[in-house]
């Protein structure tokens, strides 16, 4: 009789055709499911007959109340190596191996800058009033030459934005809690005297910070407020990082220009979510890791966990 493998959250109906999944089928049943569900019962009631699990990271949470309602399950597989909405500890005292996949910083960097440039450029305000109003040219874009990056964080995302903005011609600082003057000069960055600093001085502000209960609401109401009127805030981290209210506050208020968002609180975002109303905001669907080369590598290495499981090992495990 062959497991049962179920693929949650292929919003784009790729997992299956990003890698071969062939060295497994005579073994595993393997299922796709493209909508989210958005409670537990849901969630329980659609994969309890599965003995194998894939999971994008940070999509559905894997809570100690699931695994509690899921006996059958044996393997949950979830993209990259570290997953913040799955309880390991949990997983471990019901029997369940969790592994991972590798996953690049490339992708996620490449959509911070396209956020960045197109707030900078006001690219689809234009792109609509081009498309809808008949205007051309209805504003007047920032330059990125000469003007300061702030970087919250100088890690593999952080530093490959250094490079990045250097290219453009802009000064980058940068700040983080564990921050040293070597790292920084590594990447010929100024290291921020304190995060205050930072905000006060930047025009462009981004974040590339793990969340832990040091950085969570890192940036709230006084840090928004010290920032510059002209200047935006990119999210591609953790939308946590952020006192989600007050960026809403900021923005509505005009405090800052703008903020570039990747990443939510809860997901899919609301339908009456602010975020889908103010001007001011460029959002994007968490795409930070949406690409090819990453959804590739996902579900190759998927494959490859799983096969190891079957064959009565285990790699990439995270418990």
């Amino acid at each position: 009789m062959k497991l049962r493998c179920a693929i949650l959250d292929d919003y784009q109906a790729v997992a299956l055709k990003m890698a071969d999944w062939s060295s497994i089928l005579d073994k595993v049943e393997v299922k796709s499911f493209q909508h989210h569900f958005n409670n537990e019962d849901q969630l329980v009631k659609a994969i309890s007959d599965f003995e194998i699990v894939v999971i994008m990271r940070e999509r559905t949470p894997f809570t100690e109340a699931i695994f509690e309602k899921l006996p059958n399950l044996k393997l949950l597989v979830t993209s990259g190596m570290r997953n913040a909405s799955v309880d390991l500890n949990a997983a471990t005292k019901h029997g369940i191996v969790v592994c991972g996949t590798a996953s690049t910083s490339e992708a996620p960097t490449e959509l911070t800058w396209a956020l960045l440039l197109n707030l900078a450029r006001k690219i689809t305000k234009e792109n609509n009033e081009f498309r809808t109003n008949g205007l051309w040219q209805s504003t007047v874009g920032s330059d990125l030459y000469g003007k300061r990056l702030g970087l919250l964080g100088l890690g593999k995302i952080g530093s490959r934005m250094a490079v990045i903005a250097q290219a453009f011609g802009m000064e980058v600082i940068a700040w983080s809690q564990n921050l040293t003057k070597e790292q920084a000069d590594k990447y010929g960055v100024q290291l921020a005297k304190s995060k205050e600093e930072l905000l006060e001085t930047s025009d462009f502000i981004s974040i590339h910070l793990v969340l832990s209960e040091r950085t969570q609401g890192l940036v709230g109401r006084k840090e928004l407020q010290l920032m510059k009127t002209s200047a935006y805030l990119i999210n591609t981290s953790r939308a946590a990082i952020v006192d989600q209210d007050a960026l809403i506050e900021a923005l509505r208020e005009n405090w800052i220009a703008g903020a570039g968002i990747d990443v939510f609180e809860i997901e899919p975002l609301l339908d009456n979510h602010p975020y889908r109303e103010l001007p001011n905001v460029l959002a994007t669907p968490h795409l930070g890791y949406v690409s090819e080369r990453n959804y590739s590598t996902y579900y190759r290495e998927t494959v490859e966990d799983i096969l190891a499981f079957l064959d009565g090992s285990v790699l990439r495990q995270l418990n």
